[in-house]
């Protein structure tokens, strides 16, 4: 269990600080994406959760604890089933569920899908995918 924070003050953490805020947040439940406030000396300090692996993440003594200075963007993308395949493009990813290519931006929007009788395979060039299917092919430009 790991979970990773950004300050969202301005001071310099001393070593062992993990151990404080572990100590602060035991047996709290916290989420990817949040922000949540530790009191020290009467004060909040509030932190942005970048990760917490699982997520919901219950705090506990053996939780690894992490500070960090920059973000980390997290996207949790579910399909009705199973992934087979993820392709990276150039500015996304091309997902082979089954028989069907979907097509997503960086930031996981949906670009394209089709479903595809007897799709045999997906390439991808520089700024193209190529979909293998039946007897032919289609070349999809996102």
């Amino acid at each position: 269990m790991r979970l990773v924070l950004k300050p969202l003050f301005d001071a310099e953490l001393p070593a062992g600080f993990e151990e404080v805020v572990r100590a602060k947040l035991r047996g709290k439940e916290v989420k990817t994406g949040e922000q949540v406030a530790v009191e020290l000396l009467g004060e909040p300090l509030h932190f942005k959760v970048l990760l917490a692996e699982p997520s919901p993440l219950k705090v506990d003594a053996g939780t690894r604890i992490e500070f960090s200075s920059g973000d980390i963007d997290v996207v949790n993308i579910e399909f009705d089933r199973p992934v087979d395949d993820v392709i990276p493009l150039r500015e996304g990813f091309a997902v082979v569920l089954g028989d069907e290519i979907v097509i997503l931006s960086k930031d996981g929007q949906k670009l394209y899908s089709e479903e595809f009788k007897g799709l045999k395979g997906i390439r991808v060039t520089e700024d193209s995918v190529v979909v293998i299917h039946g007897s032919g092919i289609k070349i999809i430009r996102p």
